[in-house]
């Protein structure tokens, strides 16, 4: 199966992430980069918090820990991969 394939599948590809992320930031999704470290975007855990309530409501099953334990550099593409295969 293919990623594209994936990610249309389980409705979180990396622009629905980013467009997610832009809405809880104010920012347009096209000035998100994949590899972005969305901290420096201002993206803080209120913020993470939230968007964890948005893609639990959309059937992810996804916990703050998780996203703060990815990695230094919480991404768009790193977050994008972690929600395809939660």
């Amino acid at each position: 199966m293919s990623a594209e394939h994936t990610a249309g599948r389980t409705g979180f590809d990396r622009d629905t992430v980013r467009a997610d992320i832009a809405d809880i930031l104010g920012e347009r999704p096209e000035d998100i980069t994949d590899e972005d470290d969305l901290r420096d975007l201002g993206l803080d855990s209120l913020r993470v918090m939230h968007l964890v309530e948005i893609w639990r409501a959309r059937g992810a099953r996804v916990e703050f820990a998780e996203l703060a334990d990815l990695g230094a550099e919480p991404t768009v593409a790193l977050w994008s991969a972690h929600l395809d295969r939660a």
